[in-house]
């Protein structure tokens, strides 16, 4: 029970950081967002050694080079990031954070998606009648913002393509991280050396305080990662489940509360029908993993009665 508990705990902070990621990007104006998104690949791969070397554990390195595959993987992985967290910091710095928020309350949904056209997944009924609600949340905003949500899906399939690399590279948490941030380290390196060049860069150009919060994105981008891998090893499935829309939920907050964005009564009709999804989509999960659990008990009590007989 401890273990649970402080495994719900990270999770909390590691979906509240997520969530108040909006509160953050603004403060690094003037700087763009891909300034910005070299700086986050630059500072996580500094924070991730750090945590590493602390750890003194490399032993995993030698493994992984030897393995091909999930080098490719993570490689992979690695741009299909690189894809969100641009997005998500463009968003945020220039007034779509509200539309950022829609893209990981539909990203559940995108996942089920994933499951049936590339997994090759049955779904049950309850989680058809979610993916409709999804599909028309998205029509119906398409008609509000007279465009489709473009930021919203680039989010949501970025995000639900890097977990599905990410679970077949079946690699820890800070490693994976190690390897994604290294694969983009010459890229990053290169755009800033440009930026620096051509006297564009806003790095040590906007004083101290800009400079610690540049380097502080590496800080926040490996933290809550750190947060949820610890999560992940005790806190059931079910549960990250639900935790997960805490990040969704404070980042729409940001959007209608703190930065003020407009919400005519069209786009409150198109977060309504998400979050009925989402609700169908979370009930018809519950309801099923009780019904594994309790299949597993009953499992349990006849083994004993088996092997007495």
């Amino acid at each position: 029970m401890p273990d649970l508990r402080r495994g719900v705990f990270f999770g909390i902070a590691a979906y509240t950081m997520w969530g108040l990621f909006p509160l953050y990007w603004p403060l690094l104006r003037p700087s763009g967002a891909v300034e910005i998104l070299a700086h986050r690949m630059v500072w996580s791969l500094v924070v991730v050694v750090a945590v590493l070397a602390l750890r003194k554990h490399w032993g995993w390195v030698k493994e992984i080079v030897r393995q091909p595959k999930k080098l490719g993987l993570l490689t992979l992985a690695a741009i299909f990031v690189t894809v969100n967290w641009g997005t998500y910091i463009y968003a945020v710095n220039t007034g779509h954070v509200v539309e950022s928020a829609l893209g990981y309350f539909i990203n559940p949904l995108v996942n089920v998606l994933f499951g049936v056209v590339l997994l090759r997944e049955r779904l049950r009924g309850l989680q058809w009648v979610a993916v409709g609600f999804g599909a028309l949340a998205v029509l119906v905003l398409t008609l509000d913002y007279g465009r489709l949500p473009w930021i919203a899906l680039t989010l949501a399939f970025s995000f639900g393509v890097y977990g599905l690399v990410k679970k077949k590279a079946n690699v820890a948490a800070t490693e994976s991280l190690a390897v994604e941030t290294l694969v983009l380290l010459l890229p990053a390196l290169g755009y800033l050396g440009f930026l620096q060049v051509a006297g564009q860069a806003t790095f040590g150009q906007e004083g101290a305080r800009h400079v610690l919060l540049m380097v502080g994105a590496g800080v926040i981008t490996a933290v809550p990662l750190l947060c949820f891998g610890a999560a992940a090893i005790s806190v059931p499935l079910s549960t990250i489940g639900l935790l997960q829309y805490i990040a969704p939920i404070l980042q729409f907050g940001c959007g209608v509360l703190i930065a003020k964005e407009v919400m005519p009564s069209s786009r409150w009709i198109g977060f309504s029908i998400v979050w009925l999804a989402l609700a169908v989509f979370t009930y018809d999960s519950l309801r099923a993993a009780r019904k594994t659990r309790t299949a597993r008990r009953a499992q349990a009590l006849l083994q004993p009665e088996r092997s007495t007989t």
